[in-house]
């Protein structure tokens, strides 16, 4: 059998399609949905909130279940983050509702958040979450961070035997958060009440008034932090 190039072109076009990955910037692709909280269409769940869109491999798996009670104990500080968590897995509605009822009998946390029963991976292949490479039939650890309005703002992905790290992604949330409201940048390893990095000087005048402002911790005029 011969193949053509415009053959190949297609295949490639046809799997860049199958398993299309969102950028930071984007606007997050829109999609209607089975959840264990009823049927949602994303693009009016969470409005005027932050959205924490996570994807696991499989209910009643050992990783999954530390992940998915790790986001459901600290629930609170994501509502304190003006933020709504929502899961998902190919895994059948059935199998979601069992599986919670399961964890909440063994170990008494309860996934009190929608988890999308995605059996046709619409969504997974929608974000990306199905990486042939690991696996076409079960959806890697990703975690989009989505504003309200929409945009992804930060994205994760783990494999399938790693699992991620709750503080990190609660770190994240929060300094997406406080450089948009303060207009700055965010260090490396910053945590809540760190100093922030101000925005370098764009003109001679702004690098004249950096040098001579005192109340800055300054590195050089393009290096220089503050507490807020």
């Amino acid at each position: 059998m011969i193949i053509t190039n415009n053959q190949t072109n297609m295949e490639n076009t046809d799997n860049k399609e199958m398993y299309s990955m969102p950028r930071i910037g984007d606007v997050a692709p829109d999609f209607e949905a089975v959840t264990t909280k009823g049927k949602i269409r994303f693009s009016e769940f969470a409005k005027d909130k932050w959205t924490v869109l996570f994807s696991h491999p499989a209910d009643f798996t050992p990783v999954c279940t530390t992940e998915m009670s790790g986001f459901a104990l600290r629930k609170e500080e994501f509502d304190a983050l003006n933020t709504e968590l929502i899961g998902l897995s190919i895994d059948s509605i059935h199998s979601h509702l069992a599986w919670v009822n399961n964890v909440d009998e063994k170990t008494g946390v309860y996934f009190d958040f929608p988890i999308i029963a995605d059996l046709d991976m619409k969504v997974s292949k929608l974000y990306g979450m199905l990486q042939p490479n690991e696996s076409e039939t079960a959806a890697v650890r990703a975690v989009f961070f989505i504003d309200p309005d929409k945009k992804i703002r930060l994205i994760m992905y783990y494999p399938l035997n790693v699992g991620r790290n709750m503080d990190e992604i609660i770190r994240v949330l929060e300094a997406l958060q406080f450089s948009d409201k303060h207009k700055v940048a965010i260090p490396l390893n910053w945590k809540k009440g760190d100093k922030v990095i101000v925005p370098p000087p764009k003109t001679l005048d702004e690098m004249k008034a950096r040098k001579a402002d005192d109340s800055l911790e300054k590195v050089d005029f393009y290096l220089a932090k503050k507490s807020i």
